[in-house]
């Protein structure tokens, strides 16, 4: 099961373990009954303090258990955990085998203070690059606190009852029987839902801390640039995020992030995280800004409550998908309504799916989805498709993908628990068509997150982008703006670290001429 890369890996990993562990398997006759079995085997090879019991009784077959030495309860595994989980794996055997997790000591009190009856059900898809963080979060608060118990499920493995709960996107989590949540969640962000005070304890003490001489309020690429600049001028910095990483940690492949050939959004994000936690910076994550007022200082006020206040602030809040704003998309997201083909995709196995979008995002998404869905209709509101030539030289090569340009979709439809169609408008004629289908993924551009500055002095853009000159300066003074959120041209990476460089740089300026 595992090749010998991963073992060697792996057993370096089981070297850490400071205490025997349990896999405990639940086992029926089945192809994946006899996989996870050999890959049980091979991690108990590995280790003399892994042992493996092959007599489990859980009513999930295939299944495993993770538990210490002399317990039969623990983190559960209704999936052959590898793919983007393999990672989850290695940090659940480690935790249980009593590895300390780098976890703030405080969020670890938390967890271990939770009182009441926890059961997470979290369904997942070994290719979903957005559900390691749910997965790893329900199962270090299953290991540190016993009134946690935490599922994790393959929903591949499980059609069965995704279907039966009408799962259709990932990771989607339930908390005894009942939705908890649907999509990324950090540990923090899940101990705010189950722990109701917390908020306003946050919001107590984000008020107390003293004014910056640099805040920069978001966490992507040019918040992370933006940071390290800053920091390395001498001056108090602080950065506010809503999620550290922002609309990279939904990106799967990056090709084009020069001097590394290819990556993932998320490990970019952690190697991000990294570096700015190396300098002297103030990270407040899990906040959104909600306003901005000029007075003696500049001042953010976040949606938690609380107010910060600066000297300079960095407004680097990037972007998010666009939404069609039709009928039925609101009401259908997570019932198949899709913005990620790579988290969600696999979901739809053999099934009938639309995918709105003629430019590289929807055409590489069409590509994608075409490899195990029964078939793609990709939907284009020009008379012709905008992605690159070759995209689209290997999407007209494709079986069973149908092509609808100069098209407007108008509507989702549905049976009140699931999509199954859409009406789309022929421009040409004015004539409305229904497709029917089980999913719609929607891939039509991006939309600066700027309501936060709506009403302020900062002057946006006929799009919503914030106005920058040359230094990165907005309209209104000490505020500076960088990355995908201002007019600069060309959505990039690598162009947004620059900008978010070049706009600490403007900001120091700004505050040495005060």
């Amino acid at each position: 099961m595992l090749d010998d890369t991963l073992k060697t890996q792996l057993q370096t990993y089981l070297g850490m373990l400071r205490q025997p562990i349990r896999l405990i398997a639940s086992l029926d006759e089945s192809e994946k009954a006899a996989e996870m079995r050999e890959l049980l085997q091979d991690i108990a090879a590995l280790s003399d303090k892994v042992s493996l019991d092959l007599a489990g009784s859980d009513a999930r077959k295939p299944s495993f258990v993770i538990a210490r030495e002399g317990e039969t309860s623990g983190v559960r595994f209704a999936a052959i955990p590898l793919g983007h989980e393999f990672t989850s794996l290695v940090l659940a055997l480690l935790w249980t085998g009593g590895h300390p997790p780098k976890v703030e000591a405080d969020v670890i009190e938390q967890i271990k203070a939770l009182d009441g009856d926890f059961r997470f059900e979290v369904y997942m898809s070994l290719s979903c690059h957005n559900c390691p963080d749910v997965v790893q979060a329900t199962a270090l608060m299953a290991i540190l606190n016993p009134k946690v118990q935490t599922t994790v499920i393959d929903g591949a493995l499980y059609q069965d009852e995704v279907n039966g709960r009408n799962i259709m996107a990932v990771p989607t989590t339930y908390m005894n029987g009942e939705p908890f949540g649907s999509g990324r969640m950090t540990v923090e962000e899940m101990l705010t839902k189950l722990d109701t005070g917390a908020e306003a304890r946050e919001a107590a003490k984000l008020d107390q801390k003293a004014p910056y001489d640099v805040l920069i309020v978001g966490g992507g690429p040019a918040g992370a640039s933006a940071a390290i600049y800053a920091a390395r001028k001498g001056i108090r910095t602080g950065i506010v995020a809503e999620r550290f990483g922002g609309q990279v940690m939904d990106t799967l492949g990056i090709e084009n992030f020069i001097s590394v050939k290819e990556t993932e959004g998320p490990k970019l994000v952690a190697a991000l995280e990294e570096h700015v936690r190396s300098y002297d910076v103030d990270i407040i994550n899990l906040q959104r800004a909600e306003s901005i007022t000029r007075g003696e200082l500049v001042e953010v006020k976040l949606a938690g409550g609380a107010t910060l206040k600066s000297k300079a602030v960095i407004a680097a809040t990037g972007a998010r998908w666009r939404e069609l704003n039709v009928p039925g998309e609101k009401e259908y997201r997570g019932k198949g309504v899709a913005y990620c083909p790579h988290c969600d995709g696999p979901l739809f196995k053999g099934k009938r799916v639309a995918v709105i979008g003629g430019g590289n995002s929807g055409v590489e998404a069409a590509i994608d989805l075409a490899g195990f869905v029964g078939h793609v209709t990709l939907i284009e509101y020009d008379t012709k498709l905008r992605a690159d030539a070759v995209l689209q030289n290997k999407l007209f090569s494709l079986p069973n993908v149908t092509v609808i340009i100069n098209a407007q979709t108008t509507e989702v439809t549905g049976d009140s628990q699931k999509v199954n169609g859409l009406v789309y408008k022929d421009r040409a004629t004015s004539v409305d068509h229904h497709l029917e289908l089980e999913g719609v993924f929607v891939q039509i551009g991006l939309l600066p997150n700027t309501d936060w500055l709506k009403g302020s002095d900062v002057e946006l853009s006929k799009f919503g982008e914030i106005k920058v000159d040359a230094h990165g300066q907005t309209s209104m003074a000490g505020v500076f703006a960088a990355g995908d959120v201002t007019t600069v041209p060309y959505k990039q990476i690598i162009i947004a670290m620059g900008e978010g460089s070049k706009a600490a740089l403007g900001a120091f300026d700004y505050l040495i001429r005060q």
